[in-house]
């Protein structure tokens, strides 16, 4: 592994990280993205996958933030824990999560209107919007809710929403991870 390893929780935070950086026109040839399969897995990817003395950077969902804090720790890479410590080392949390950040960049309208254009049928949408437990919520947690209810959704429209954007749109974290990876 050369360059810096931006660690992300899952497949979906990759597809968005990759697409954000088209976006903004950075070059990915000086990184490594690793898919952690989730937060928990931090430890044993720094232990064993990153080599010491490798710049390492990451995403990580603002719930899994003192898995973050312990591995770094474990690392001996921090001894922080907040996350303007965290962003100090390259840590960038989503709040709350990649889908999150991405449907709050554009907005529900914008992301139920990328749905639309992939030709997908709403009526799926539709019906979780009127489960009990879901009627009458904010239609952004009603999005968030329908990408991860879907065989490999959330990877899917994770791309197509970051190419939805404009630069200036593309969330903080991902912009961010990805100046820190650059050395910007």
């Amino acid at each position: 592994m050369d360059g810096t390893v931006i660690l992300v929780e899952g497949e979906s935070d990759k597809a968005a990280l990759e697409a954000a950086a088209g976006v903004l026109g950075f070059e990915l040839s000086s990184m490594s993205i690793l898919v952690m399969k989730g937060a928990t897995n931090v430890v044993r990817l720094l232990a064993e996958t990153v080599p010491r003395g490798v710049r390492v950077a990451g995403l990580y969902d603002v719930g899994e933030e003192a898995h973050i804090v312990r591995a770094l720790s474990e690392a001996g890479l921090t001894e922080g824990r907040d996350s303007s410590a965290l962003e100090r080392l390259g840590f960038f949390e989503c709040d709350d999560d990649m889908e999150a950040e991405l449907i709050r960049a554009l907005g529900a309208a914008r992301v139920i209107n990328v749905i639309e254009t992939q030709g997908d049928d709403l009526r799926r949408f539709r019906s979780l919007q009127q489960m009990p437990q879901w009627r009458g919520r904010r239609v952004e947690d009603q999005l968030r809710r329908w990408f991860g209810s879907g065989s490999r959704r959330k990877v899917r429209y994770a791309a197509l929403l970051v190419r939805a954007m404009a630069a200036v749109e593309v969330p903080r974290p991902l912009r961010l991870v990805l100046e820190y990876a650059l050395g910007r």
